[in-house]
């Protein structure tokens, strides 16, 4: 089940990607001409490397060969953790972008997927596999919990330059609060899984997509000059 919601996932995520760009016939030179020093081209190969592992994993599942899982287990547990946090430094290039100059965004872009993966496989193991959701849950619970906890340590320590703070404002009371209030209230939901069952995954998730929103946005907001 994993394997396989989460290489759907990364399909979904590459499509949108090269759906996004001008030339996407020529997505291909991130590998023959890359850019060590970009985190986009770093992120590509992180991806990949993903993708493959996620890939052995489901044909060992699908050929009943589960020894293939175990062993593709120790290069997926870091590249499934690279993956998740890699944007947070493609966002700390964007050198004029006060807000992203966070060094808690690694450890938060790691919870965060950590709530996501929950969130999103609850609702699935309670169908094939019910056995696995009370541990889905909980993970679901203690994940929203400590989201909140850095949400709240971002918001109230005073940020370096008017820049972020203005950033910050635009978001939590500004242009885009609605979304951040939203994702703070649906979150908060996340915490009581254990108790509300399976449906508090997707409520959760919806929850982190108003944040990121919100984060995404007011960081933009800010004029440059």
């Amino acid at each position: 089940v994993v394997p396989t919601v989460a290489a759907l996932f990364l399909a979904i995520t590459g499509g949108l990607l090269l759906w996004d760009l001008e030339h996407p016939e020529r997505f291909y030179m991130i590998f023959t001409r890359p850019n060590p020093e970009s985190w986009l081209v770093r992120g590509a190969f992180l991806i990949t490397g993903f993708g493959l592992v996620l890939a052995a994993h489901l044909a060992g599942a699908g050929l009943g060969v589960r020894g293939i899982a175990r062993i593709v287990a120790w290069p997926g547990v870091p590249l499934a953790a690279l993956t998740a946090v890699y944007t947070a430094y493609l966002f700390a290039q964007s050198k004029a972008r006060d807000l992203w100059q966070n060094p808690l965004l690694p450890p938060h872009f790691l919870v965060q997927a950590i709530l996501a993966g929950a969130a999103v496989l609850a609702p699935v193991a309670a169908v094939v596999e019910p056995e696995a959701v009370r541990a889905l849950l909980w993970t679901l619970s203690v994940a929203s919990v400590v989201h909140l906890l850095m949400v709240a340590g971002e918001g109230t320590l005073t940020h370096p330059t008017a820049h972020a703070a203005l950033a910050q404002r635009e978001m939590t009371n500004g242009r885009y609060r609605g979304f951040f209030r939203a994702g703070l209230l649906l979150a908060a939901v996340g915490i009581a899984a254990p108790w509300i069952g399976a449906l508090a995954g997707p409520i959760a998730l919806i929850g982190l997509l108003a944040h990121e929103h919100a984060y995404v946005q007011a960081g933009q907001s800010v004029p440059l000059a």
